[in-house]
């Protein structure tokens, strides 16, 4: 059953990036990145982000992993602004996919140019 839930969770959230442009597909993004705010913010829980942020970094890596090109493209675009807005946290931001045993396809850091991203 949450096999289920998660699955379809996955899905609402890659037609949302899907369908919508520019701050729209980058809301959700956030929105995802958000439930690890504690760790990204004050480095708690100590040493490893909780379970709520996994599961949405888990949700990430499934939306960006299985929807195509163009998604992977733009959840990578949205990482990027997010570690530019957020320069002091960059680093906790581009830890998070590894701290929960997860790969986005890309990697999180300033010089990846996500036209490149496959």
């Amino acid at each position: 059953m949450k096999s289920v839930f998660w699955m379809v969770v996955v899905l609402e959230v890659a037609l949302i990036i899907q369908e919508a442009g520019g701050a729209d597909e980058c809301s959700t993004v956030t929105a995802l990145v958000s439930a690890c705010a504690s760790f990204v913010n004050y480095g708690t829980p100590d040493p490893i982000p909780g379970a709520p942020c996994c599961v949405a970094m888990m949700t990430l890596s499934n939306v960006a992993s299985s929807t195509g090109v163009e998604t992977r493209q733009s959840v990578c675009r949205c990482m990027m602004d997010l570690i530019t807005t957020y320069n002091p946290n960059a680093t906790a931001i581009a830890t998070l996919p590894g701290f929960c045993g997860v790969y986005l396809g890309f990697t999180i850091d300033p010089n990846t140019d996500c036209e490149y991203v496959s």
